[in-house]
């Protein structure tokens, strides 16, 4: 089968390997597409660290090849390929507590960007006929979306502050909407508040010198319930969520993107306001599913940019150079 392995910085080559048998409780996929980010082109140009030799590829869908029985389903059936893998505990090794709990598929362990994988059961879902393979591709950005909402406990009604315009700040604030709260998407980027627009987002402020007036007019001078700063979203002020959250609300910093993060609680802790982090959303994947199959979320004004699997490096190149177009997702066709 062919696999394509980043071996270094902006070095990724495709290579030749015996097919897998699956173990005993596991599925053998069929990989068929699968979608890439600005976080993969990070890993590609070396901007996140990665353990080398390393298939990249982090949300995928395929076809049952094989152990279909494990998931009740049928040979070729559709499903979904998790990010988040468990980590086996063998019982042998001694435990690091710092240490994550699971593997981060493309990223700590190997990805999707090969034509056969073998999984757990647990990990993969099966893909009812009414979620396209384009949107379930956005299954794991929508499941991450619900886990934050769920941890700020949003009530209907209520104004949240959603820093950052990329995918899945528009995920959050479609989903936000959903939930019939009232979604104020601020970023310091012209094109991504235009884009939010036109996906239903009423609120929008840019993040400059204006926002702490623009949300007290929005929200009739109370400020925000709540605030969700993502972090794939590019350079921004990190404490901006407390400036414009109302006393004794919570913020939740949310995102798959591995950088570094620093920011100033002065402000937090002066207001009495709650911090969180999210990072995943594993159990919201069957919820998220379900949102996507009853078109709960609007991906139609998304642009999707096919290509053959074997010029990712060249895509992955070039996402890593410009600052990516939230309007556009970018999914190798592996068939």
């Amino acid at each position: 089968m062919n696999a394509w392995k980043l071996t270094n910085p902006n070095r990724l080559g495709k290579a030749t390997e015996e097919i897998p048998a699956p173990a005993e409780g596991e599925v053998k996929v069929r990989v068929t597409q699968v979608l890439f980010s600005n976080i993969d082109a990070a890993l590609y140009s070396g901007a996140l660290k990665a353990p080398y030799p390393l298939v990249p590829g982090r949300f995928a869908v395929g076809r049952i090849s094989s152990g279909e029985e494990l998931l009740g389903a049928k040979k070729n059936d559709r499903v979904l390929l998790h990010t988040f893998l468990p980590e086996r505990d063998t019982g042998v090794a001694k435990k690091d507590f710092s240490a994550d709990e699971y593997g981060i598929c493309g990223q700590t362990v190997n990805g999707y960007l090969r034509d056969f994988v073998c999984l757990d059961a647990e990990s993969v879902s099966l893909l009812p006929e009414a979620v396209k393979d384009e949107c379930a591709l956005l299954t794991e950005l929508v499941a991450l979306a619900k886990q934050t909402i769920d941890v700020l406990d949003v009530q209907k009604g209520q104004h949240i502050a959603v820093f950052g315009g990329d995918t899945l700040g528009v995920v959050l604030c479609q989903l936000l909407i959903y939930q019939q709260a009232a979604p104020i998407l601020i970023d310091n980027r012209t094109d991504r508040l235009n884009f939010a627009k036109k996906c239903g987002i009423y609120y929008t402020s840019p993040a400059d010198d204006t926002l702490v007036d623009n949300v007290a007019k929005i929200t009739g001078g109370r400020l925000a319930d709540g605030a969700i700063f993502v972090t794939s979203a590019g350079p921004q002020n990190t404490a901006l969520p407390f400036k414009v959250s109302a006393r004794n609300t919570n913020t939740v910093y949310s995102g798959f993107f591995g950088r570094d993060i620093t920011v100033d609680l002065n402000v937090a802790l002066k207001k009495g306001i709650s911090v969180h982090g999210v990072t995943g959303g594993t159990d919201c994947i069957p919820a998220a599913i379900n949102l996507i199959a009853t078109k709960a979320l609007d991906f139609s004004l998304f642009e999707f940019h096919r290509f053959d699997a074997n010029s990712v490096a060249e895509v992955l190149s070039s996402l890593s150079t410009n600052d990516a177009d939230s309007r556009v997702l970018h999914i190798a066709e592996l068939i």
